[in-house]
């Protein structure tokens, strides 16, 4: 098993932590019991393009959130999206090192993976107030606001980060990433 340096715990412990505290304080907002999931914690989902560690702090962070607003089916498959969906953004990242394509192919996982998976999720637990296709459509939207509206700023202010070196936001201390080199 691969260890994480300490820098990379923290990292992960910051994500998990924002996730959390960008979700409960919306309530039953942030989980699209009104048919529209009001949940800015998603821009960070973007993240994995650069951090193999945002993989498993997502899914702390949503797992954590959906424990203390959630449903029971929520806390299950909601959480288990949310790993999947930054597993692939992250294999995303890995093949597509472009800044133009890596975040727009990136993003496109967590929009799907949630858009099909959370309407199920809303109709079993009995929270779903319109049918699937419509939540799907409106969770499609909305988790695309979401990842691409927050996400991609936020993509391209770590990417400015790391290419100038910023300590908190590159692999290596101090080392900065040339602006042509991988996201």
């Amino acid at each position: 098993m691969k260890k994480f340096p300490t820098k990379q715990l923290c990292r992960a412990g910051i994500i998990a932590a924002l996730y959390v505290a960008l979700t409960i304080p919306l309530g039953s907002f942030a989980f699209g019991s009104i048919g529209f999931q009001i949940r800015p914690a998603e821009a960070l989902t973007i993240l994995p393009l650069f951090y193999a560690e945002a993989i498993p702090a997502l899914y702390v962070g949503c797992l954590i959130a959906n424990i203390v607003t959630g449903t029971l089916w929520d806390v299950g498959l909601g959480s288990l999206a949310s790993l999947v969906a930054a597993a692939l953004t992250f294999a995303a990242g890995k093949l597509l090192r472009s800044p133009l394509f890596g975040p727009a192919v990136g993003g496109i996982f967590p929009v799907l993976v949630n858009a099909f998976v959370v309407p199920l999720v809303l109709t079993w637990s009995g929270f779903a107030y319109a049918g699937y296709w419509f939540m799907f459509a409106s969770l499609l939207v909305t988790q695309a606001v979401w990842v691409y509206g927050l996400g991609l700023p936020l993509y391209y202010a770590v990417r400015a980060l790391r290419a100038r070196g910023v300590s908190a936001f590159c692999g290596e201390p101090g080392k900065p990433l040339r602006a042509s080199s991988k996201n």
